[in-house]
């Protein structure tokens, strides 16, 4: 299945950041059809974010320390397969290179056959005193840059 990419990655933009997060799919997810519910799918791409952010020091607590909210601007959701009850999956989540003020988030779930099952996106602004922000806040610029140079390690370890 072919579909347009989520973002555009110019020439010269680094590599997307990624981290895949396994989990398996609870009771309380799924519909009588034994199918993930699909208005389970945006706290899946939750999962991914979080622990990503958490990895490179742009997650919500980092976001909270310096009085900056993250609003969802976007989300757009891609169905491919249902995942069932018990299943086993992953979370792929991919930060893309942007210079503007907002994290744009890409995401591929996938079964234990590896098979994709969901695709989706997801575009976060920066918001600080209840106003949006025209620029990068001054930690996400020194995330972004130390990205930019091919300097950029994870600070923590990923939460699961």
């Amino acid at each position: 299945m072919s579909r347009k990419a989520y973002f555009s990655s110019p020439s010269g933009c680094p590599a997307p950041l990624c981290h895949t997060v396994e989990r398996t799919v609870r009771f309380e997810e799924v519909d009588p059809m034994n199918i993930v519910w699909h208005g389970r799918y945006p706290g899946y791409f939750e999962d991914g974010r979080v622990a990503l952010g958490d990895m490179y020091g742009i997650g919500y607590m980092d976001l909270y320390k310096y009085k900056i909210a993250a609003p969802i601007k976007k989300m757009q959701v891609d169905y491919i397969k249902p995942l069932h009850f018990g299943e086993t999956f992953s979370i792929e989540t991919m930060l893309h290179w942007t210079e503007a003020a907002r994290m744009n988030y890409e995401f591929i779930i996938r079964n234990s056959d590896g098979e994709k099952t969901t695709t989706g996106c997801t575009v976060q602004l920066f918001v600080q005193d209840g106003e949006l922000m025209m620029y990068q806040p001054d930690f996400f610029a020194e995330m972004c840059l130390k990205w930019k140079e091919n300097s950029l390690s994870p600070l923590r370890p990923a939460s699961r």
